[in-house]
């Protein structure tokens, strides 16, 4: 049996293919149109999907669709209806819109689906999920846990924001849910908004923002915005914010109680940021901590997976992971709306049609390290770098990994391009640009000179499974970047007065580890730990810098520059290595240096991309 689930028409569109209970193929629509984000129907991700199969969507059994669009515009209507009159302005603008495109969305997916296959039955094919019930599809099912609590927190789905949802086997039932307004996802977006980053793709920027700073306004956010429960229960205040009925998320209120109005465009970070920033991450940690607590003494279950945009909060997911109130979490790579897809096909396929689960064995989970996206056989690589017009040496397995580990001990920046492309937010060693953790440059060089960001901005370390214990405070598996754990004591770097009395933005450049490029400002780490099973070559490449250097860890990137989603194809490897202050490619078994191309083909990439 296949089923394609399909998330679109707001943020992060993807699709995803399972066949018989088995995880095939997954991909966001933005790595194909270049567009960071895409919230368009996912063409070409379904096409990719079909093709890796071998299939066409006639031999495709259902289609599920990750919401249902006629729930949100209820939503919607009853939002505006509540606050009336105030808002008309955003309702004129937004309710012809709905009327045009979204209510009659089931007709546009019939249209984009009989594309695709005139005959497309989609009175019998066509299944819609509930928003929150394909997030917790999607981190429950491909879980290694036959029983688990599921918690699912983001800005906001049909009318739920926050649920909670009990499986076993291949049953899966929402227990719980907090409702719109009253939005954690959407807290955290507000301060996003206010310390002048764009909401929904800077929210992780305000977690890393947040260690520069004090949470010295936890306690106004605590006493003003936020009634919050002792079960994590909570309700907002929303006369402080503008995104029920608005253009923007938060109001002349909030820019009272906070001291001033959002940072502006191009205007400097200050303390004050960092402050705001370390307080609503403060807050989020105290509401989920609290959830999971509550939860944990309820059910009595061992076994916690997240899901949802809040799931990519990775500082957070530490906090629960060592408060140990549950023995075991795992979070969906994919946490995002673009997970959506493949829990609405794992929904379908579990709940609906009530299959089994399939038996990963050895306990892992399904997800194949979140390598599901397209790949690229190496003849294929080596026509389209020739087209490309790159230069490159072909080497065999060993030449390349041993070439490759010494490029990264020189200190050089290094594109890396192997198999299949990772589904989800995060590269993992497949689309990854890669550095030496122990160089205390590297932070900066690959931020300004690489990915032409923001400075303050750290990296994550990948580093061998079997060495994990010995450099970071963790005692569990962290193979999808999504927790955040301390440097051991051991790898520390005592820190001079002087230095220790630095604040903010100064604390950025100095040395606090044997691995500085990897250690955030507060001795905290975004761990990826990369296993030979999952990824073989990976897992070869950092075994052979360590034997180099005596170091199992270097420094892992997203292989993009700022704005730009992850590389898809070898041509677009080539073009941000021309582009940017990458230093060596390597893209299958071929090993590209910069010094080595036509610079002719250099390329301008620093403002080729809209900002995040």
């Amino acid at each position: 049996m296949r089923i394609l689930g399909v998330s679109a028409f707001y943020h992060d569109s993807a699709a995803a293919l399972i066949e018989d209970g088995r995880i095939t193929a997954c991909a966001q629509e933005e790595r194909f149109t270049r567009k960071k984000h895409d919230a368009g129907f996912p063409d070409r991700a379904i096409e990719f999907c079909l093709s890796h199969a071998g299939t066409g969507l006639e031999d495709v059994d259902f289609v599920a669709f990750y919401d249902k669009p006629f729930l949100k515009f209820e939503r919607l209507l009853e939002t505006y209806l509540a606050f009336a009159p105030r808002g008309f302005r955003s309702f004129n603008m937004a309710i012809p819109v709905w009327l045009r495109e979204k209510l009659f969305q089931k007709d546009l997916l019939r249209k984009k689906f009989r594309e695709f296959d005139p005959a497309f039955d989609w009175k019998n094919k066509l299944l819609f999920s509930e928003h929150h019930l394909s997030h917790a599809a999607s981190a429950f099912f491909p879980s290694p846990f036959e029983d688990a609590v599921v918690l699912t927190m983001d800005g906001v789905g049909e009318w739920a924001t926050t649920s909670v949802a009990q499986g076993h086997g291949n049953s899966l039932k929402v227990t719980k849910e907090i409702h719109f307004p009253h939005s954690l996802g959407l807290l955290y977006s507000a301060f996003t908004y206010y310390t002048g980053f764009r909401v929904n793709s800077g929210e992780y920027k305000v977690m890393g923002l947040a260690p520069y700073g004090e949470p010295e306004y936890a306690d106004l956010i605590f006493d003003n915005l936020i009634d919050l429960k002792d079960d994590g229960s909570f309700r907002l205040d929303q006369s402080y914010f503008d995104y029920c009925t608005g253009l923007r998320m938060t109001n002349a209120k909030f820019d009272n109680l906070f001291g001033g109005p959002p940072r502006g465009e191009g205007e400097l970070l200050d303390q004050r940021h960092m402050n705001l920033a370390a307080s609503v991450q403060a807050v989020t940690e105290e509401v989920i901590l609290r959830i999971t607590r509550a939860l944990a003494k309820e059910t009595g279950a061992k076994n916690l997976c997240l899901a949802g945009g809040v799931a990519l909060n990775c500082v957070a997911n530490g906090k629960v992971l060592r408060d140990g109130a549950f023995d075991n979490i795992w979070v969906q790579p994919a946490a995002g709306d673009a997970g959506g897809a493949l829990g609405a096909a794992l929904a379908a396929y579990h709940l609906y049609q009530d299959q089994p689960r399939v038996d990963t064995g050895k306990g892992r989970d399904a997800m194949q390290g979140s390598y599901l996206g397209p790949a690229f056989e190496q003849p294929d690589i080596q026509e389209r770098l020739t087209e490309a017009g790159a230069r490159f040496t072909v080497l065999d397995d060993d030449a390349l990994i041993t070439e490759t580990a010494q490029a990264l001990a020189r200190g050089k920046a290094v594109g890396w391009f192997q198999g299949r492309m990772e589904f989800g937010p995060r590269a993992l060693g497949g689309r990854s640009i890669l550095g030496d953790a122990r160089s205390p440059d590297m932070q900066k060089t690959l931020n300004l000179r690489v990915k032409y960001r923001e400075s303050f901005r750290p990296f994550a370390p990948s580093v061998l499974c079997e060495d994990v214990a010995d450099w970071f405070d963790i005692d569990a598996d962290s193979p999808y970047m999504l927790m955040v754990a301390d440097v051991t004591e051991e790898r520390r770097r005592a820190m001079t007065e002087d230095e220790q009395a630095l604040f903010g933005i100064d604390k950025l450049n100095v040395p606090r580890s044997d691995i500085p490029a990897v250690t955030h400002v507060d001795y905290s780490a975004r761990i990826q730990t990369v296993h030979a099973d999952t990824n073989p070559r990976y897992h070869a490449l950092i075994k052979k810098f360590k034997d180099t250097t005596g170091c199992p860890v270097i420094v892992n990137t997203s292989f993009n520059v700022r704005g730009e989603p992850i590389v898809c194809t070898p041509e677009d490897a080539f073009h941000c290595f021309m582009g940017t202050g990458i230093e060596v490619l390597v893209v299958g078994n071929c090993f590209l240096l910069k010094e080595d191309q036509d610079p002719a083909l250099k390329l301008d990439y620093k403002d080729a991309f809209e900002k995040d």
